[in-house]
Order: C-alpha cells, then structure tokens, then sequence
C-alpha cells in the first residue's frame, strides 16, 4: 500500500478507537436525519446535485476517494502503483467485497464502470473526462489496470470524479440501488425521502457506525433550518451565510465550516445576444463591486474572486498577481454605450434557489441597475435548474460549482471547446492548447508557467464572472459525533457518524 493509503486507514482507524472509547457498542447504533433537496438523477453517471451524489456516496463505493484533506485515499482500492512512463495505473481491489444482493464484487465490474462512463455512444457528462483513457484491462484476479494514450498528472483525481462509483457489471435498472457501499436503502420516496440502514457486510470493518441514515427532502432551506431547531432532523448543509449565522448560538447545535474552492460563477452564452459582444461581459465586471457583494452575500465569508476557478486554496498553481476588471460605473456604461445599449439593457437572470445563489442574483441586479441593466430575476427550484432545459441553455445564468481537488477539472470541463459543461460556450483555440499541455506536463515549472497564462486569459478575456470563493457550512446536533464535512458537501463520510 502506498503512503497515503496507510494514512487513510490510520484514520479510520482513529475515528472507530473514538467511537469505542466513547461508549459506542459493537453494533452500529442511532439515526442521523439529514436535510437536503430532493435527488432526481438515480443513475450514478447522470448526477449532477448534492444530494444525489450524497445518495450515490452512501450506496456505493469509489475506487478510490478524496480525504477530508484532499488527498487521494483508498476505497475500493487498498493500493495502486504507476507504471515508470506514467501511461499504466494498476488498483488493487480489496478481497471479500459483495454487492448488496450478495454477489462478488470483481475487477470486470470496474472495467465496465468506467467503460460505461466513457463510451461517446452512451453520451455522459463523463465520455471528455476519460477520453484519455486508451483501455481497461482487468490484469490478475483482483487487479484492474488503466492504460492512458498521454501522461496525465491529475488522473488519480479524475477517477474520484462524483460519478465514478463502481457499479455492477451490466445494470440497466439503478432504482434498485445495488451497491457495494456502507449503507443499503430501505425505501425510497421520490420527492419526499430515502432512507438506508447499516449494511452488515461491509467490507471496511467497524463501518459504518449508525444503524441507520435518513435524507429527508425540503424545498427551501428556511424550513430545513426550522426542522434542524425542532428536532425533525439532525443535520443542515448548504444554506446561506445569514441562516448558517443564526445557528451559531443556539444551544445542542454544532456549527462547522471548512474553506473549499467553491464557487458562483455568472454567465453569458457567448453563442448569444448580448454575450457575443465581449464589451457587454466586460462593461458587466466592471458594474460589480466584488468587495460589497462578499460582505453583503457572504458576510465576508471566503474570499474575492479574479474571474478564474484556480483560486488561492491551490497555493502552487493560483497566481495572486493576477486580477480582475476594476469596478468603475463610468467605463461600464461607457462600454454599454458602445455595444449598442446607450438606451439600457433588459436581461433575464435565472439562479437555482440553493445556497447563497438567490442573495447574489439580488445584488447583482441592484449594482447592475446603476449602470442601466434591468434585470428580471428567475430564481427557480435547484432541481429545475439542474435539468436538461436549465443550467446549460439559459442565456444568463448563476451556477453553483462544488470544490475540487485539483483545478484541471474546471479547465477540461468548463472552458474547452468540446468540453461538455461549457455552459458559456467559450471557445479559444490557444486557452485550449494550454490546457492540454497543463494536463500532461511532467515539468512542475512548466505547469505552474501554464496555469499564470491560462488564468490571465480568462481574466481578461474569459466568459465569466467568478465573484468570490465560499465556505462549506453544515451544522448539527450535538448529540452526534464524526461529523467531518467535505469540501464538496455530497461526498462528506456518514460512515463516520456516531451517536456516542
């Protein structure tokens, strides 16, 4: 096993000696209610919202995982070796591994997940995310090893992609929910809530420590707050800064908040009116005042934004010289002139009710509206905006970006050409020759001399306006212990949670 591997179960480890020292019994015991909008997607590679991945997270197992930290660490996998010109990564499965309706888990049930997600005929979100993946192969009797047509630094990372759980070979019905993972499902309510209970086989001893898990769906965050304060639920994620605020005193209650590289990006699609001339994007920046809406959105929560998804979380790659366009009324309306719009702009603003995301489109709308730009808010439900007809059509959006472990991600899936979640429509055949050599780089000058070049276009050419980075929030009943919340909500370890 790797360093980082023995690490990970070190930690494990720790978390279930705390548990027992705790007065925690052999069997898993307790409840944990947790609150969150209602899942729509059930197939693993078609998920998009936290609470789908938070499903998926608890039913099945990843090949490998992201710790707390951010670093890779085992799941499925107890280890995994890297052939000397980087081209072959080969995982060791972990043996006695069964599914929940008691078959095997085998490295062919690896092969085809990944297989399935990079297939350009299914059409996943997933097929660009793997496209450099030459062949799988499944090398000895637990065994599974990758084979890559080009180096690629970040391809650990890009196996712990949220839809990357492994499934069994051949499943076409995923409503049956059969997966490897720590917990299996009760029942299911669309709309209204899934509950699971301990699966007693797991093949990580010792978890997962609750007897039963429960995510109870609500439309809006105010009413899940409520429900936290009268006992309905025990957990809270995702909400706003304001709402996270009021919960910091009150007693039996556990507040929690972890710096991530999160965002809310603003957009325009460039293949539109008015987002193909560049003079409204920019006449746009410099209408905002970053600093005011950090305060009035985030309650000065996170950080200010450059317009660029490499923020300062990724110390080797950010590069703080670089910012964004001055806020100056004058040269936003002189640039609106320009284009065309010295009489105003009437735009319609569309942002999913989730988060933080409904506070911005108010602010945005009230400092845009100094420079003439009439904005017609469209706050709608999460699930909506996540849809086919949502997110990726709407012509000026917000949308909400989980953290990452490594900013290659936001570069092949948001801004490339071909990439499949451009949902600016972005294109520049120069940005996109430079993200492909950051991607497989061995020289670690070079790339960081990549990264400078690639977060200078997009700040002073790029589609979107990236305002400010936010803090994950959750908070919870004392009651409970083991709470460790990631950096990309969905994927945060209720294996882990206990009632002491």
């Amino acid at each position: 096993m790797n360093a980082i591997g023995r690490v990970s179960c070190v930690s494990l480890l720790l978390v279930i000696a705390l548990a027992l020292s705790t007065g925690f019994s052999a069997a898993a015991q307790g409840t944990f209610r947790v609150a969150m909008f209602e899942a729509v997607a059930l197939d693993p590679a078609a998920i998009e919202a936290d609470s789908e991945i938070a499903i998926v997270n608890a039913v099945y197992d990843y090949l490998i995982d992201i710790g707390p930290d951010g670093t890779i660490v085992p799941r499925l996998a107890t280890s995994w070796t890297i052939s000397p010109d980087g081209l072959a990564y080969t995982f060791t499965l972990a043996s006695g591994i069964r599914f929940h309706d008691g078959s095997p888990l085998l490295p062919g049930d690896v092969q085809w997940t990944f297989d399935r997600l990079r297939d350009p005929a299914l059409g996943f979100d997933t097929t660009s995310l793997y496209a450099n993946i030459d062949r799988i192969e499944v090398s000895a009797p637990l065994q599974v090893t990758f084979h890559l047509k080009k180096t690629n630094p970040f391809f650990l990372f890009d196996l712990t992609d949220n839809r990357a759980v492994v499934v069994k070979r051949g499943t076409e019905d995923f409503s049956t929910f059969n997966g490897t993972g720590p917990y299996i499902v009760d029942s299911y309510r669309p709309g209204e809530r899934i509950d699971f209970q301990a699966n007693p086989d797991y093949f990580v001893i010792g978890l997962p420590l609750l007897e039963k898990l429960e995510f109870i769906f609500f439309r809006d965050q105010v009413s899940a707050v409520d429900a936290l304060l009268g006992n309905q639920v025990d957990m809270v994620w995702r909400i706003p800064i304001s709402l996270f605020e009021s919960l910091r005193e009150e007693d039996g209650i556990a507040t929690i908040d972890v710096p991530t590289n999160a965002f809310d990006l603003v957009r325009f699609r460039m293949d539109q009116e008015p987002g193909n001339d560049p003079r409204v994007l920019q006449a746009l920046k410099h209408a905002t005042d970053r600093e005011a809406i950090l305060q009035a959105v985030q309650l000065g929560y996170g950080g200010v934004g450059n317009d660029t998804p490499v923020g300062p979380m990724f110390t080797q790659l950010h590069d703080e010289t670089i910012q964004p366009l001055a806020f100056d009324r004058d040269e936003a309306r002189r640039l609106l002139a320009d284009a065309g719009y010295s009489d105003g702009l009437s735009l319609d603003l569309y942002a999913p009710n989730s988060g933080s995301r409904p506070l911005l489109a108010q602010a945005l709308k009230a400092q845009w509206a100094e420079v003439g730009v009439d904005v017609n808010l469209n706050i709608v439900p999460e699930s909506f905006y996540w849809s086919e007809e949502g997110w990726l059509e709407v012509n000026l959006g917000i949308t909400n970006w989980g953290s990452r472990p490594y900013p290659q991600f936001y570069l092949t899936q948001m801004f490339t050409c071909d990439s499949t979640w451009n949902e600016s429509r972005f294109c520049n055949e120069a940005f996109d020759r430079l993200v492909s050599l950051a991607g497989s780089t061995a020289d670690q000058d070079e790339l960081v001399a990549t990264y400078s070049q690639i977060q200078r276009i997009l700040a002073e050419e790029g589609p979107v306006l990236i305002l400010y980075f936010w803090p994950q929030v959750a908070a919870y009943r004392e009651v409970f212990a083991g709470v460790e919340l990631k950096a990309f909500a969905g994927r945060t370890d209720f294996r882990t949670v206990y009632m002491p």
